[in-house]
């Protein structure tokens, strides 16, 4: 008999702890993972006429606030270990709060839409987000809760002493979810189990009840924690008891001085009145005769003493543990995006409220929408956003401009290095996959003993050396200057080397470009791949048919950027969008039909595909600062919400010497670009 969930959950938790032993091992060796800035970004969305720019610094600010993509796994193993050359110091015990709404469903569709002119598009993951969410789920939810447990690991050691998280769950797996979190902050520091009701009804069968709530479990990681108490306005029947009026308008009630016990007479109007039989009068003499000095005290008819209580000195109802007052974002509301699982402003506001305090630094490892960094912002809160889905985090950034936040970055991890590949699928390891699509390439694999790696193969007739990169990495300017290294010393040296690679650094045509090398050679997977090598049958129909279809990768082009005077101390510049050459479909997480949707649109308008472009009108060439931006949905410099603008005049204080200038776009697949002009 197969071992039930409560079997498996000690093993769960040992595995865990291993797996933490080494990370935090880590943090303190050499190859601790760090940061990386693609985009300082000053919100500055492009509106009808001429830009005037934005010209803070990045070095002006002693915080920023990140937003950062990729596994967070490896985001919070950057954060606890700080990186001198980002400006960021460890945040171990910073963070007061911590708010998490991981997937919790395994049937979800992480599928995405993209409105084009004309057409809509469906997209599935990037292979990044397939290898996590197949990981998360190979197993159910034995496989769901060995993912989360190192990472509430973690977030419990960036916790400040007075720090809270709360995670919000579902019925799925929320009260296994409850058990991990009782073993890592301890029973005590359990404080609610928070029911939303997310909707009002749910329609369903009628053989169960509707499930109309979500959990959010909230703990702290000590006794002495930020807490400010929330309150609701009070109903009508209760306000209605506050039937007297002041004549300067004020509403108040009379409510009796007295409570249970007994106690003596106290004096009221220089007279001592005895309290009711079994009862005491609830305020000392001292209290009794400054509320009588203020006019706060009547003697009914009866001669009983009551205290005005007025209903604007009312806070409102204290807010409990049930929640049935936040409805979820409809259809037509303003701060909807269009995001799945995105949750209503007010909800985030409440628990941001409670549990932290202005110029506190708020987080959220599963940010989706971006609502925690939209809502910290607004209060006054500092913010740190990650995500692996690169629809999430375009969506966030897009909201964080259009709300006009403080200055952010940017950031992802430098350098990939999760190598584990245990999908489920065909193939158990990284190595494994690679030798299918070396040989899917037509090269020939070389022998394990010269090849421990199994990621490299040759093509005899050119002499020509073939190098697959992880599925689970991002291949950048580390991945190049190795390939070159191995073309020249791996088995004597070669004539040239092709990198195939899965996943992409944002600069990665600038890196090529720089390389300036016509012997290295890097051609795009295709992420459908991994759809068609569910079994060895479709492999072996693969190799015969070879219909894989290996990419270059995409570019943008701008017209010659003009540069003129426009005063003494300013230059005007015109920057225009040429063209945009996409990967072909066949490297695109696309089916056939929207793969055929997709090339005819490549064809009539491909500037149509940039989601999001921004200007650094002084590139440094290591810091890119947007300090332009415009993006698809921004209709305040055009009535077009499917189209960026092509042009834009900006001014920029003038410089000695030549200009660089940076433009950086991102397609609405995801993909970045970017393209650097000296004028």
């Amino acid at each position: 008999m197969a071992e039930s969930l409560i079997e498996q959950l000690p093993r769960i938790v040992t595995e865990g702890k291993k797996e933490i032993e080494k990370i935090l091992e880590r943090l303190s060796g050499a190859n601790k993972l760090a940061l990386q800035t693609n985009e300082y970004v000053l919100p500055a969305r492009d509106k009808s006429g001429l830009f005037r720019g934005n010209v803070k610094e990045l070095n002006e600010r002693e915080w920023f606030n990140r937003l950062i993509y990729g596994d967070n796994l490896l985001v919070m193993q950057a954060l606890l270990a700080g990186d001198a050359e980002t400006g960021l110091p460890s945040l171990r015990g910073k963070i007061d709060l911590i708010y998490i709404d991981p997937p919790f469903d395994s049937k979800a569709d992480y599928r995405t839409k993209v409105t084009l002119p004309g057409t809509t598009i469906e997209q599935k993951p990037t292979v990044l987000e397939q290898f996590a969410y197949s990981d998360t789920w190979k197993d159910g939810t034995v496989s769901y809760l060995k993912m989360v447990y190192p990472r509430l690991v973690l977030m419990r050691e960036l916790l400040s002493d007075k720090g809270s998280i709360y995670v919000h769950i579902d019925w799925h797996v929320g009260h296994y979810v409850k058990i991990l979190l009782d073993e890592i902050f301890g029973k005590d520091c359990f404080l609610n189990e928070i029911v939303w009701q997310r909707t009002r009804v749910q329609h369903t069968d009628s053989n169960k009840f509707g499930n109309i709530h979500d959990t959010i479990l909230y703990y702290t990681k000590n006794k002495e924690r930020i807490f400010n108490s929330q309150f609701i306005d009070h109903k009508e029947d209760y306000i209605a008891r506050y039937n007297k009026i002041e004549e300067d308008g004020r509403r108040y009630r009379l409510v009796p001085l007295d409570a249970a016990g007994t106690g003596a007479a106290r004096e009221f109007f220089g007279k001592m009145i005895d309290p009711p039989k079994g009862r005491h009068w609830a305020y000392s003499q001292e209290k009794i005769n400054e509320a009588i000095n203020q006019n706060l005290i009547i003697l009914t008819s009866n001669g009983t003493p009551n205290i005005k209580k007025y209903y604007e000195d009312n806070k409102g109802a204290v807010i409990q543990s049930i929640w049935t007052d936040i409805a979820p974002i409809n259809a037509v509301a303003k701060e909807r995006v269009n995001y799945s699982t995105q949750k209503p402003e007010i909800l985030l506001e409440r628990i941001i409220n409670a549990s932290s305090n202005t110029n506190s630094i708020i987080a959220d490892f599963f940010s989706g929408s971006g609502t925690t960094g939209a809502v910290a912002e607004k209060l006054g809160r500092r913010w740190i956003l990650s995500d692996i889905g690169k629809p999430a985090i375009m969506i966030t950034r897009k909201r964080l401009i259009d709300q006009e936040t403080q200055p952010f970055l940017y950031q992802s991890i430098g350098d990939y290095q999760k190598e584990a590949f245990a999908s489920g699928r065909l193939f158990r390891r990284v190595g494994d996959l690679s030798q299918v699509v070396i040989s899917l390439y037509g090269a020939l694999p070389f022998p394990e003993e010269q090849n421990p790696g199994r990621n490299l193969g040759y093509l005899k007739s050119n002499r020509t050396l073939v190098m697959v990169d992880s599925p689970s990495k991002l291949t950048g300017y580390a991945t190049l200057k190795r390939a070159q290294e191995l073309r020249e010393g791996f088995l004597g040296g070669w004539n040239k080397i092709i990198v195939l690679g899965w996943n992409f650094a944002f600069d990665i045509a600038t890196i090529i470009q720089n390389l300036n090398d016509d012997k290295l050679e890097v051609l795009v997977i295709p992420p459908d791949l991994l759809d068609k090598l569910k079994s060895k049958a479709s492999y072996q129909s693969l190799l015969k048919g070879g219909k894989i279809r290996f990419s270059s990768l995409q570019y943008l082009s701008i017209k010659k950027s003009l540069v003129r005077n426009y005063s003494s101390d300013i230059d005007e510049i015109t920057i225009e969008l040429d063209n945009y050459v996409l990967l072909s479909p066949d490297a695109l997480p696309l089916d056939d039909e929207n793969k055929e949707k997709l090339q005819k649109f490549i064809a009539d308008d491909p500037l149509a595909l940039i989601e999001y472009w921004s200007v650094d009108p002084n590139y440094d060439g290591e810091t890119f600062r947007s300090k332009w931006q415009d993006y698809r949905e921004n209709t305040e410099n055009d009535s077009d919400p499917f189209r960026v603008v092509k042009q834009i005049k900006l001014l920029a204080p003038k410089i000695k010497g030549k200009r660089k200038i940076c433009v950086r776009a991102v397609d609405v697949f995801g993909f970045e670009s970017v393209v650097v002009e000296e004028v």
